[in-house]
């Protein structure tokens, strides 16, 4: 009987034997004081982007928009958050793949019955599921599926943040510009108020005359804040996309080589390059799997319209009598054999058909979207530089001319500058447009179209994804 209870023992302390988990507080005060003090690893992110792109150039007194994409990777919270989905997802993958726990029952039962040669009657009984047939290949199907919608999902997270990037560094490359621009053209304003404010005083023109000038240089004043406001605004939100504060970009130039060369006339896209396109979107292929996730949920409610099987085999120690039964249990469907449940799957997986669809279509108007901006874009532009621009410039060296030849006065000539520089300004504002389609174009496409991310090896970047 000793020995008897001693074995039940010994298998109910294996059984709940574990391995500690220990706990994992988190500090938030601490979290956060290391959150605002956060720097750029310049050294990693460098070495991140020889790595994806072993044959673009090295830039190394700035970060250019191979760099900043390394930072991504490497630094980005948002980015880091999704890469811990995936791991979450691929243990649960693999717990999907344990076998069903089974259960262990013991009994006992005492008899006075003086006949028999022990009061006592003891059992076990093990129950043991069987893991076979739909409910398994549908639960594995989802447990898989939902490591592919992960690893899309981290895919389109590091794609959008890479298009916020974008933004915020076409923000702070026109911003400064304007800045430079902007500057010039207050000083000419000022120069040129000066002069005719000396010619009020001197009585050669009324002081109601003044009212014009003083208006646009508080204008040019304005727009010169703007243009500071927008510079601060493009660090800082490529600092937010980075998880650094706005200061640990202090010093470091943001370089964008081409900024003012954008690619002209891309090759238009045929309709199968186009289909090709839209089909290796990751938001597309996220969609499809969470259709196939839909699918395998259906086949999951169809599997339980079947009796789920488990076995049971046992011992018995009745009073002095050894018994070793065996049971076959069956956990049979609701009682209308689970259609409810298969037709609620069915909506399911026809809502998730209808996603795919409404995805393609965002997609394809998405394209024909941008590159119909694209193209108007890149219109204006050489308008302004092939009649606005020459125009303006023209006049400008005529005036400065005219200027020494003494023909004119200094305040006809600023107006004359002031012309050329904001022909120059509004040149800033129709190359951030097209840098902004061009950047819509490349957020539909889900590829970069110029500059050194385009030098990107693909297989050597999925390691991060």
């Amino acid at each position: 009987m000793r020995r008897r209870l001693s074995i039940t023992a010994a298998l109910l302390t294996a059984t709940a034997g574990c391995a500690p988990v220990p706990p994992a507080p988190v500090n938030l005060t601490a979290r956060s004081a290391a959150r605002v003090t956060t720097q750029l690893e310049e050294p990693k992110l460098r070495q991140i982007a020889q790595g994806i792109a072993p044959a673009a150039p090295q830039m190394a007194d700035s970060l250019d928009r191979l760099d900043l994409f390394a930072a991504i990777l490497a630094q980005d919270p948002r980015v880091a958050e999704a890469r811990a989905a995936v791991l979450s997802a691929q243990r649960d993958a693999r717990a999907a793949h344990k076998v069903a726990a089974p259960t262990f029952t013991l009994s006992s039962e005492y008899a006075n019955d003086p006949s028999t040669s022990s009061p006592w009657l003891l059992g076990g009984a093990v129950n043991l599921p069987l893991d076979i047939g739909g409910r398994r290949s549908a639960r594995l199907a989802k447990a898989d599926l939902a490591v592919l919608v992960a690893r899309q999902d981290l895919a389109e997270m590091v794609w959008s943040e890479r298009v916020a990037l974008q933004r915020g560094l076409i923000d702070a490359m026109a911003g400064a510009e304007q800045v430079r621009l902007g500057t010039g053209i207050l000083a000419l304003r000022d120069r040129q108020l000066a002069v005719l404010e000396d010619r009020a005083r001197r009585g050669e023109i009324a002081s109601l005359d003044l009212y014009p000038y003083r208006a646009a240089r508080a204008a040019a004043l304005r727009t010169l804040n703007d243009a500071r406001a927008r510079a601060a605004g493009g660090r800082a939100a490529v600092a937010g996309v980075l998880g650094v504060p706005v200061s640990a970009l202090d010093g470091k130039a943001l370089l964008w080589n081409d900024f003012t060369a954008p690619q002209a006339n891309l090759p238009a896209l045929s309709a199968a390059e186009r289909a090709r396109a839209i089909a290796a979107r990751a938001d597309v292929l996220r969609a499809l799997a969470s259709y196939d996730q839909a699918e395998a949920d259906l086949r999951a409610q169809v599997a339980q319209r079947y009796p789920a099987i488990s076995l049971g085999p046992g011992y018995t120690w009745e009073r002095g009598l050894v018994k070793l039964p065996f049971a076959l249990n069956l956990s049979l469907p609701s009682w209308d054999l689970n259609r409810a449940a298969i037709a609620a799957a069915e909506a399911h997986r026809a809502q998730a058909g209808a996603t795919i669809e409404t995805t393609l279509a965002n997609a394809q108007a998405a394209i024909e979207a941008a590159q119909t901006e694209r193209l108007a874009a890149e219109a204006a532009l050489a308008r302004l530089r092939g009649e606005e621009l020459p125009a303006t410039a023209r006049a400008a060296d005529k005036a400065n001319l005219q200027l020494k030849l003494g023909a004119i006065g200094t305040a006809d000539w600023a107006a004359a500058q002031i012309a050329a520089q904001e022909a120059q300004l509004a040149q800033v504002d129709a190359l951030t447009r097209v840098r902004a389609a061009n950047l819509a174009l490349e957020d539909a496409l889900r590829r970069p179209l110029d500059g050194p991310e385009t030098m990107i090896d693909p297989a050597l970047v999925q390691p991060w994804l």
